[in-house]
C-alpha cells in the first residue's frame, strides 16, 4: 500500500468505526460471551473456549458454548484450575459440535487450568512466550498453542479419544494456516478494553497482533487494496497487517470489527449492490464498488 493510498483510506475507516453500530453487532460475535465476565481471569479463559469453538455458524456453536460456559460455573478459571488438579471422567457429556466432542472440550478446560496453575495466568505465559521469541508472534503463539495441546492432564484425558480434536480446537501457527481463531483470541485479549475487546492482557503490546483473517476479512481487503492475495494463509493475514499498520501502527487490527462485520451483516454483499454501494463510506477507495449501468444505446467515450 503507498503512502498515498494510506492517506486516502485512513479517514474513511476511522469514521466507519465511530458510526459504526458496533453494540448491534455483538449479538452476532463469539466475544459477547467473555465479556459477560468481569474478571480478567474469567474473561482469558472463556474467551479461549469462545474462540476455540468459534468455527461454523454462530447460531450453531454459540449455544453449544453457552453449554459449556454453563457447566464451568460463575468462574471458568477457577473451574479449569480445580479440574486440572482433579480431572473427571464424564465432564461435559454429551457435548457434541462437528468435529469435536466432550473429551476435546474436557482436555481444553484441563490443559488451561495446568497452565494457569504454572504461570498464573494464561496471558503472563503468552506475555513470557513472546519476549522469549524477542516479539515475534508467530512462534510464541506456536509454542503456546504447543504448551497446551501437550499438558498432561490434557494428554490423559485425550488416551481413548487421540489428540486430533484437541488440535483441532488449538491449531499449530507453525503451519501454513491463518490460525484466525487464535488471532481472534489475541485481539480480544490485547486491544481494549472498549466497546469490543477485553484488554485483559495489557502486558503485550497491540502493535504485535495480526489480523484474523477470514472469508469477509479478505474479500473486503481485496477490495481495498490491502493484498492482492487469494489464498487464506498466515502469509497473507501478515500482508493485510502490514497494509494495515501504514494506517495505524501502534494498533493494526484496530478495524477488524468493522471490516469483518461489514462483510457478516450483508453491508458489503458478495455480489456488487450499487444502492448498497452508493452508501458505503468505503466507496472511495473500493475497487469493486458497483457502478450504474450504462443505458443502452449510449456510445462509450473514446477517452
Amino acid at each position: 500500500m503507498s503512502a498515498a493510498r494510506a492517506r486516502e483510506l485512513r479517514p474513511l475507516l476511522a469514521r466507519l468505526e465511530r458510526d459504526f453500530d458496533k453494540r448491534a453487532r455483538l449479538g452476532f460475535d463469539p466475544v459477547e460471551l467473555p465479556r459477560r465476565h468481569a474478571d480478567p481471569a474469567d474473561q482469558e479463559v472463556a474467551g479461549l473456549f469462545a474462540a476455540a469453538l468459534a468455527y461454523g455458524r454462530a447460531d450453531l456453536f454459540k449455544p453449544m458454548l453457552e453449554r459449556v460456559l454453563a457447566e464451568m460455573g460463575p468462574s471458568p478459571a477457577r473451574f479449569c484450575e480445580a479440574f486440572a488438579r482433579a480431572p473427571r471422567p464424564g465432564a461435559f457429556a454429551g457435548f457434541r459440535y462437528r468435529f469435536n466432542r466432550a473429551e476435546d472440550v474436557a482436555a481444553l478446560a484441563a490443559a488451561i487450568g495446568h497452565l494457569r496453575l504454572l504461570h498464573g495466568s494464561l496471558g503472563a505465559r503468552f506475555a513470557a512466550l513472546l519476549g522469549e521469541e524477542g516479539g515475534l508472534l508467530r512462534p510464541a503463539l506456536a509454542r503456546f498453542a504447543r504448551e497446551l495441546r501437550e499438558a498432561p492432564p490434557a494428554r490423559a484425558l485425550l488416551a481413548r479419544r487421540g489428540p486430533r480434536g484437541l488440535a483441532h480446537l488449538l491449531p499449530d501457527p507453525a503451519l501454513a494456516g491463518a490460525c484466525k481463531r487464535w488471532h481472534l483470541y489475541l485481539r480480544w485479549m490485547v486491544r481494549g478494553p472498549d466497546e469490543i475487546d477485553l484488554g485483559a492482557w495489557p502486558g503485550v503490546s497491540r502493535s504485535a497482533l495480526v489480523v484474523p483473517l477470514d472469508t469477509h476479512v479478505a474479500r473486503i481487503a481485496r477490495h481495498l487494496g490491502l493484498t492482492r492475495r487469494e489464498d487464506m494463509s498466515w502469509r497473507t493475514a501478515e500482508e493485510i497487517t502490514a497494509s494495515l499498520r501504514r494506517l495505524d501502527p501502534d494498533d493494526p487490527v484496530r478495524f477488524d470489527f468493522v471490516l469483518c462485520h461489514l462483510g457478516m451483516s450483508g453491508a458489503c454483499p458478495l455480489r456488487r449492490d450499487p444502492a448498497r454501494c452508493a452508501v458505503c463510506q468505503l466507496a472511495p477507495c473500493c475497487s469493486a464498488k458497483a457502478r450504474p449501468a450504462r443505458p443502452r444505446g449510449l456510445a462509450q467515450d473514446p477517452k
